[in-house]
């Protein structure tokens, strides 16, 4: 289990984007959102975990990231695609409208402490950093990428 942010600021911020690593060593980007609907979540339980969920940072109709660096659009409890437009429901992650209709974002297994705290506890995923995939990749050395040797 790794601690990762606190319900506080998911609901201050909007959102909270961090990356894991999958069993297979890919990388993969993992979205925090408020949910505030009391029915239930994405488990199928009512939302009495801090009301936060845990999301693949991707629409499920062309992969598109939510969060590319400036949070999660969201509007009435709602993730938004940027790129097409769909809305899912950000306790269930169910789509009902446009080119991702019928579909469901597949969840990241977390749990809020009750001091508000909330944990990775999907055991098929490590926690890697804060921020997306490009804020986390690094191949151990902080010189340019580039193996020129002209200077400007």
């Amino acid at each position: 289990m790794r601690e990762l942010t606190t319900a506080e600021t998911v609901r201050e911020k909007g959102s909270w984007l961090f990356t894991v690593r999958d069993q297979y060593g890919e990388l993969d980007e993992v979205i925090l959102v408020p949910c505030d609907n009391e029915s239930g979540s994405a488990s199928g339980q009512a939302s009495t975990d801090g009301g936060v969920e845990a999301w693949i940072n991707r629409c499920t109709h062309e992969a598109q990231r939510f969060d590319t660096g400036r949070g999660v659009p969201m509007r009435e409890g709602r993730i938004i695609c940027p790129k097409h437009g769909s809305m899912f429901d950000s306790c269930s992650g169910y789509c009902d409208n446009g080119e991702a209709a019928d579909t469901t974002l597949p969840s990241v297994d977390i749990s809020v402490r009750n001091d508000g705290r909330i944990v990775l506890t999907d055991d098929e995923l490590t926690f890697v950093g804060e921020g997306g995939i490009d804020d986390n990749e690094s191949d151990g050395d902080d010189g340019p990428a580039s193996t020129s040797h002209i200077g400007f």
